[in-house]
């Protein structure tokens, strides 16, 4: 399958999120195996005035990576316990990043990364040259629901109820 360049990630989160749907992760072991999974949810986080983004509060040491351009992986730790796997988009300097939520079988973004083996490590990875972490072209774009985001309360009801999170209506 072919892998996904960067201009697929340069574009706005609000288009790349949900195309991301339907996409293949493929992540290569240190053992040499390769495996891919099936992107079945996501979550848009969309620069500074995005009151749940954790870019709203400016360039900082933890969100340096959602600066760059489109492609990097921006993974933070969430609880003390549990990585996120975003995937930075958009042009360089507006910080934006989509949340994997789940892959086919997998619900939930902590989930998600303890089964990828993926931690601070990956921070800054640049997935159109990774040799262990990058997307492919997948299944024909399913069809999907857009709903509230989860668990940012703190956003305030403007920010937590926009229609950013998007999930496959049933994966092949």
């Amino acid at each position: 399958m072919q892998r996904l360049n960067r201009n697929f990630f340069t574009r706005d989160v609000l288009i790349v999120a949900p195309q991301l749907l339907g996409k293949y992760i493929v992540r290569r072991f240190s053992d040499g195996t390769t495996r891919h999974y099936l992107i079945t949810e996501t979550e848009a986080y969309r620069g500074e005035e995005d009151k749940a983004c954790h870019a709203r509060k400016g360039k900082t040491p933890r969100t340096r990576v959602m600066y760059g351009e489109g492609g990097l992986v921006y993974v933070y730790l969430v609880y003390g316990i549990h990585w996120m796997l975003n995937i930075v988009t958009g042009d360089e300097n507006h910080p934006q990043a989509a949340l994997i939520r789940s892959i086919k079988n997998i619900e939930g973004p902590g989930r998600v990364t303890r089964h990828l083996y993926i931690d601070k490590a990956f921070y800054g990875e640049d997935l159109t040259g990774s040799t262990r972490l990058w997307l492919e072209e997948g299944i024909r774009p399913p069809h999907y629901t857009a709903g509230p985001r989860i668990g940012i309360e703190y956003a305030g009801d403007k920010w937590k109820n926009k229609p950013w999170r998007f999930k496959t209506d049933k994966p092949d």
